[in-house]
């Protein structure tokens, strides 16, 4: 592949490093914005960095956003679209395709128009009515909040009483606590199943064959215990457009070319042997989901990205098999605390004790004179990936490669992947979700 300058925006906080660096490693000219005051150093010694990537636009032959968010504010998409209508290459999305993460009732709009299923769901943005449709309508329920405070994860309620009792009580807590930042909440008819995100990559015009099948481990605990993370880790398989495609993305690829649309999208969904419902969207990378991605994309990653912000139809070389990825994480995450970050976390050293570097990837993470340290102000330093023939393969690789990484205080998940070895494929197969179209 010819040599291709590409120019990676965190127009927020820092996401996209991993990706950048990979590039960088794949020989091509990288620059790197970070926005976040907070999270400028990170990536520092892996990746070189640029102040203004506006001065760059000239320069870059790809551009790529790695969030929706400008700020507290989505934007990202409106940037994309300026750019790729001024005849650049961008990965990125549009102003319609953010609104389908930040308002979740928009996103069910879209959903219905283009045929798919969905969930019964209700908006709201006053507690009070809230709960007195809970009480109407007595049954278990998901709360979400809506707009810049559903970045705060935690606040996602999965409800479990039968008569809505505790979705009741969590809202009248919420009304307390949060009335004065939480300026709408989507309740969701809570449904029984296995959840699964399928993920699609658009160039544009239309999606490439290959699907990405991944699931999400939120809960800070194994088990699936705790409060609500970003996320612990993720399992996944790359397959083609299946039936769980042609029910969900499939049906929104002319939407998605009309609006124009380039990269990764993301679409969560509950499924059970009675239907698919699809949950929410990522219009944009997943985290650490694409550090994943990188990891099971065989052939190159930047050729991939130039070809997908061209409009062209790559055809990538994906790992045949499973692969999971372990968020290692460190205190206070998932909460902030700056005293307990500055005595247990700002600027520790990452200990490795083998000379390989495979399958760990940076999140908040800088090199200082050759040694990796933690970097930011989140504790989320480093992603751990394996890859196998089996999940139980993957699994092994990646728990191995964490037992020769010293970070002191560092904790993760080690349950990433079982959910599927317990029944969840056996499920899927069952159910005739994992076949050929």
């Amino acid at each position: 592949m010819d040599e291709h300058n590409f120019l990676f925006i965190s127009a927020d906080a820092a996401l996209i490093t991993d990706l950048a660096c990979q590039v960088h490693r794949e020989g091509h000219p990288v620059k790197y914005h970070i926005e976040a005051e907070s999270d400028r150093e990170i990536g520092d010694g892996f990746v070189p960095k640029t102040d203004d990537w506006e001065a760059e636009v000239d320069w870059a032959d790809v551009i790529v956003f790695d969030d929706i968010w400008v700020g507290s504010d989505i934007g990202t998409g409106e940037l994309a679209q300026e750019l790729r209508e001024e005849g650049n290459a961008v990965v990125g999305g549009t102003p319609n395709t953010d609104h389908l993460e930040e308002d979740r009732g928009y996103a069910m709009e879209i959903l219905e128009e283009h045929g798919v299923n969905t969930v019964e769901h209700h908006i709201f943005d006053d507690f009070d009515a809230g709960i007195q449709h809970v009480r109407e309508n007595p049954a278990p329920y998901v709360i979400k909040p809506l707009g810049e405070v559903q970045n705060v994860k935690r606040l996602l309620y999965v409800g479990n009483e039968d008569d809505g009792s505790d979705v009741v009580d969590v809202l009248r807590a919420y009304k307390k606590a949060w009335g004065h930042r939480m300026k709408g909440f989507q309740l969701q008819r809570k449904v029984e199943g296995v959840e699964i995100a399928i993920c699609g990559f658009f160039n544009g015009k239309e999606f490439i064959d290959q699907v990405n099948f991944n699931f999400e481990h939120k809960k800070l605990f194994p088990g699936n215990i705790g409060p609500q993370t970003g996320e612990m880790g993720t399992s996944m398989f790359w397959a083609g457009q299946n039936k769980l495609y042609e029910e969900t993305l499939g049906k929104l690829e002319n939407w998605l070319a009309e609006e124009g649309y380039v990269g990764s999208i993301d679409i969560n969904c509950i499924v059970n042997e009675s239907g698919i419902y699809p949950l929410e969207f990522t219009p944009r990378f997943g985290y650490p989901t694409i550090a994943l991605q990188e990891e099971s994309i065989e052939s190159s990653t930047a050729e991939f990205f130039h070809d997908l912000a061209n409009g062209n139809d790559p055809e990538p070389e994906v790992h045949n098999g499973y692969q999971i990825a372990v968020r290692v994480v460190l205190p206070p995450f998932p909460f902030d605390d700056e005293e307990t970050y500055d005595e247990n976390s700002r600027n520790a050293a990452v200990v490795f004790e083998t000379d390989s570097r495979e399958g760990i990837h940076i999140e908040d993470a800088k090199r200082v004179d050759g040694q990796w340290r933690v970097a930011g102000d989140n504790g989320m330093p480093i992603v751990v990936t394996g890859k196998g023939d089996t999940m139980h393969a993957a699994r092994e690789q990646a728990y191995d490669r964490i037992d020769d990484i010293v970070i002191p205080n560092m904790y993760y998940r080690d349950d990433i992947g079982e959910r599927w070895i317990g029944g969840d494929g056996d499920r899927l197969q069952a159910w005739g979700y994992l076949g050929p179209t």
